[in-house]
């Protein structure tokens, strides 16, 4: 993989970083109180996949590569990165071990398990997804 592709990948990981950021202000914002911790924490984790996707789809153009090989290193650099972000932050804001392991449970409606899965997986879905569509 080129350092171009590579820059590309954490250029468009950045990206998503700021929709998951933005995401969790949604709900927080907003889900929750409305809705309950559950069905909120459900919505946003579907909302979050669903905008990764999006984003490995409309990006795949611009990355210039749809070799499997590169795709899937791909995601995973995404999921790599994703936890060094969740664990460093955390840890920055004094969060115990034991609360940050709290998220990668299903309790109460809470999919991050989920969201990391499909982070790893949005570049080889947004290409299956690409290739499925006439005209591509």
């Amino acid at each position: 993989m080129s350092i171009a592709l590579i820059s590309k990948a954490i250029a468009i990981w950045a990206g998503i970083l700021l929709l998951a950021i933005a995401n969790g202000a949604l709900r927080e914002a907003v889900l929750i109180p409305k809705l309950g911790a559950p069905v909120g924490l459900v919505l946003s984790g579907i909302l979050l996949s669903a905008l990764i996707v999006g984003v490995a789809y409309f990006s795949l153009p611009w990355l210039g590569t749809r070799r499997p090989s590169h795709l899937w290193g791909i995601g995973i650099g995404w999921l790599v990165l994703t936890l060094a972000f969740e664990f460093s932050f955390g840890r920055w804001q004094g969060k115990s071990w034991s609360t940050l392991f709290e998220a990668y449970t299903f309790r109460g409606g809470n999919l991050w398990p989920i969201v990391l899965l499909i982070t790893a997986l949005a570049p080889t879905l947004a290409a299956r997804l690409m290739r499925g569509l006439p005209g591509r």
